[in-house]
């Protein structure tokens, strides 16, 4: 991958939590402008991952290059969705509120939003179903309807990397379809949008590329040519057989 492709590279990556290790010897580059799945089974070290690739994490070694330094510029160029359940719901504030939250990078956190931040947090909220809700409690809204916030805030950020900790999470089928529309399109923009994933079954019809992770890089690469049965069997220790068959 030349050195202009690629959104972020991660170098020698090891990260522990108490002497365990929970990544180790990570290696690998994330292309520019691709829809990205970071997938692997329960404690592989997906979330961990992407923690560390935001900077939310230190490693016990190595480094992540963006191909810039990490300045408050580049900051602003990347938005992220955490898993719902990492959120106090019961803080008492409106849907609207927490979408208008993205932009505040932008305007600067003593910069109170106005008219055209609140028009694009309700532009936002429509592209994800949501604005019926704008004024909400967020305390009143479903697991589902939570990651379409989460979802809606980052969209405002208007980021070229977005890093999402299963996104798809709690949402219907429906919902989900309407969800990967948007991921897709904003690949279409020349973004890139990088998903811890779950389900195998989609992740052929959803994705471009896939990081196949359990503590190391398993494989890493475009769909077509890395997700097929003997890599997945490797990462999911011989289930992935199943897992994969079962389409």
């Amino acid at each position: 991958m030349k050195e202009k492709d690629f959104a972020v590279r991660v170098h020698d990556l090891s990260v522990a939590y108490d002497m365990k290790p929970v990544l180790w010897d990570i290696d690998l580059s994330i292309p520019r402008g691709k829809l990205v799945a970071i997938v692997g089974p329960n404690g592989a070290g997906k979330t961990t991952l992407i923690k560390v690739m935001l900077g939310l994490m230190k490693p016990v070694s190595g480094a992540v290059d963006f191909g810039e330094p990490m300045t408050k510029k580049l900051r602003k160029q990347i938005a992220y969705v955490p898993q719902s359940g990492s959120v106090d719901w019961d803080f008492p504030t409106t849907v609207l509120d927490v979408v208008m939250m993205g932009r505040y990078g932008h305007l600067g956190w003593f910069t109170r939003p106005g008219k055209a931040e609140k028009k694009l947090a309700l532009d936002m909220l429509e592209k994800v179903g949501m604005q019926a809700f704008a004024s909400r409690q967020i305390s009143q809204l479903s697991g589902g309807q939570q990651q379409r916030i989460f979802l809606a805030r980052a969209l405002i950020q208007q980021a070229d990397i977005y890093f999402m900790d299963e996104p798809f999470k709690g949402v219907d089928a429906q919902t989900e379809r309407s969800l990967v529309a948007l991921l897709k399109d904003l690949k279409e923009q020349g973004k890139t949008v990088v998903v811890v994933h779950h389900d195998l079954q989609t992740v052929e019809d959803y994705f471009d590329w896939v990081t196949l992770i359990n503590l190391h890089v398993m494989a890493n690469g475009p769909v077509k040519e890395v997700f097929h049965e003997e890599n997945l069997a490797r990462t999911y220790g011989g289930r992935g057989l199943l897992l994969k068959g079962a389409q």
